[in-house]
């Protein structure tokens, strides 16, 4: 596809309800700093467009899962990177969507209560559904594209419209720094013997280098962000589908570069509105005191996560408003149903098809199908505990998840990228003992939540050492760092990959043909009247098409020569140079604005 539809389809697989949500939220609760993982996709997405995306076509592969196969040539990595992309897809992308659509509803039509939280839930599941059963959309990344210029018009409308509500930008600095919620909706902590309100505005809400004991995120968390963010962009199934879908390399980077500037505006388009936000509602959206928190927005830990709406439904008129609305859900209903599918493509493909090797396509499909159902109940069961995991704060939770989980990702796909001497066993024995540390942290910040602001912490000590007094950042990185000994030690003391196996397959061999499978058309298809024995009933709500099932013959193995596979990577050099200056100009660009808020 062109780069257009592509770099907006990216932007709007990673903006939804949740990042409006989220990021307004944070930007209510401590300044601009959140904003930095927005500027910090910027570089990610020049690296997934220069160095992942090359790798990726050379191989010639679709999935990551099926990358991996075939880099080390083993289906334990495959199977379990499949189970853990399920974990993700709870924790931070079904849930957190389903947390963030219940918030607009239930503050649209004044729902109080679990009963109101979960017929929220209810009524979003519900259009999901017939979203999915009807087919989904025809065409996503055209949907996307038409999402994204609405979603960034509503919000570039909300955001004027803020800004003139408090008088301006030096007007919003000012009146940001006082908005400190009334006694009476705050809490209290001793701070060197001072009351100190859980409410205050932190000094550095205007700066992103903060101090290395910052609760927000430190100076010393970038790598971490970092991190994550390679992980996000350059390893995970739906952001790389949709670069992968461009007609070539050229217009892959191309859409990655577009993608990247679309970026820089989430910081002013809704970080800054939520800072607004505070200052218009200041007593709602930095409430700090347990129970009243309870009475406005059902959460204890804080009310931040209504900003956004709480602009939407006070400053927008009747018809923008429930336009904004109405593409807030739309974008939902796009996330969740491409979340279903994907879902349901990973449990059949790579778990279900192992244990059922011969299973037919209806089968697939209703295993597929019930599978969903058992991941949203699994989600739905999972949501009260968002409150548990950053302070109540939906981006937060999602970037603290990200922190726990990724970097043994990241660090695996960077090495199986630039490292030759990697083996399976290093790669497997790495995932591994991350994913147990990473969960380990979880857990006990699940079982052990921190106290409320001016409680005592009756945590036992090596949780408050453990969890406490370690930012989820810094947690990450060392989860990267430990990642990377394992794969080194164990790939060392393991036998090497032949060379001629990993043609095509690194950055560096990237020029060199890889071996792919393909059907042997010669040996011809049998057909099958299996599938036109299913029910037209059934058939239409699987979606399936009317039409003979055709067995594939085996495959085999063949490798494209040099000319062909020269095709698949060559890029104009004058499209080279001017998407070259585009990156550096768009660095440029992130440095500036990082500098700016430094």
């Amino acid at each position: 596809m062109h780069w257009i539809p592509v770099g907006a389809s990216l932007f709007a697989s990673n903006i939804g309800s949740g990042h409006f949500i989220g990021l307004a939220g944070s930007g209510a609760s401590s300044g601009i700093i959140n904003g930095a993982y927005e500027l910090n996709s910027l570089i990610v997405l020049i690296i997934l467009g220069w160095y992942f995306v090359p790798v990726y076509t050379s191989s010639r592969v679709v999935t990551m899962p099926e990358y991996m196969c075939s880099r080390f040539e083993g289906q334990r990595i495959r199977i379990f990177l499949s189970f853990q992309a399920l974990l993700l897809y709870i924790f931070t992308k079904i849930s957190a969507d389903l947390y963030a659509g219940s918030l607009f509803i239930k503050e649209s039509l004044g729902w109080k209560g679990e009963s109101g939280f979960y017929l929220s839930v209810l009524v979003l599941l519900i259009i999901a559904c017939i979203f999915t059963i009807a087919g989904g959309l025809s065409a996503v990344i055209w949907t996307d594209f038409v999402q994204t210029i609405l979603m960034l018009a509503g919000s570039l409308y909300l955001m004027v419209l803020a800004f003139v509500k408090v008088g301006g930008y030096e007007s919003l600095l000012n009146k940001y720094s006082e908005s400190e919620a009334d006694a009476n909706y705050s809490s209290y902590k001793l701070v060197d013997g001072n009351n100190v309100s859980c409410g205050a505005i932190d000094p550095n809400f205007m700066h992103f280098f903060r101090p290395i004991d910052d609760g927000s995120i430190p100076w010393t968390g970038y790598l971490g962000i970092t991190i994550s963010s390679i992980w996000y962009w350059c390893a995970d199934q739906v952001i790389v589908q949709r670069t992968l879908s461009a007609k070539n390399i050229s217009h892959a980077k191309a859409a990655c570069l577009l993608a990247g500037y679309i970026k820089l505006l989430p910081l002013f388009l809704l970080v800054f509105p939520g800072m607004a936000a505070r200052v218009l509602f200041k007593n709602e959206v930095g409430c700090s005191d347990p129970i009243v928190c309870k009475s406005i927005c059902d959460e204890e830990g804080g009310c931040s996560n209504i900003a956004f709406i709480r602009l939407v439904l006070t400053l927008m008129p009747n018809g923008a408003r429930g336009l904004m609305i109405a593409v807030m859900l739309a974008a939902l209903m796009s996330s969740l149903t491409s979340i279903f599918n994907s879902a349901s493509t990973i449990f059949t493909i790579d778990i279900w098809n192992r244990f059922r090797k011969d299973c037919s396509e209806i089968e697939q499909v209703i295993v597929g199908r019930c599978f969903v159902i058992f991941l949203v109940l699994i989600s739905v069961l999972w949501m009260p505990l968002i409150s548990f995991i950053g302070n109540a704060q939906l981006f937060i939770y999602i970037q603290a998840i990200s922190a726990y989980l990724a970097p043994q990702v990241t660090v695996m796909f960077l090495m199986a990228l630039f490292w030759k001497r990697m083996t399976e066993s290093g790669a497997f024995w790495g995932l591994i003992t991350g994913f147990v540390f990473g969960m380990l942290r979880l857990i006990l910040e699940i079982i052990y939540s921190p106290p409320a602001c001016g409680k005592e912490d009756t945590r036992p000590a090596f949780v408050i050492l453990f969890v406490g007094n370690i930012h989820f950042l810094h947690y990450g990185t060392f989860l990267f760092f430990l990642t990377g000994i394992v794969i080194i030690s164990v790939s060392l003391a393991t036998d090497p990959i032949p060379e001629y196996k990993l043609n095509g397959l690194l950055y560096f061999t990237r020029n060199e043909p890889v071996e792919y499978s393909v059907s042997k058309s010669n040996l011809g298809k049998s057909k099958s009247s299996s599938h036109q024995e299913v029910p037209n009933a059934l058939r239409m709500a699987c979606c399936l098409k009317k039409q003979e099932k055709t067995m594939e013959p085996p495959s085999r193995k063949k490798t494209l020569s040099y000319e062909e596979h020269a095709k698949l990577l060559h890029e104009n050099k004058c499209t080279k140079e001017i998407l070259y200056i585009q990156a550096a100009f768009m660095a440029a660009a992130c440095g500036f604005v990082s500098a700016f808020y430094f």
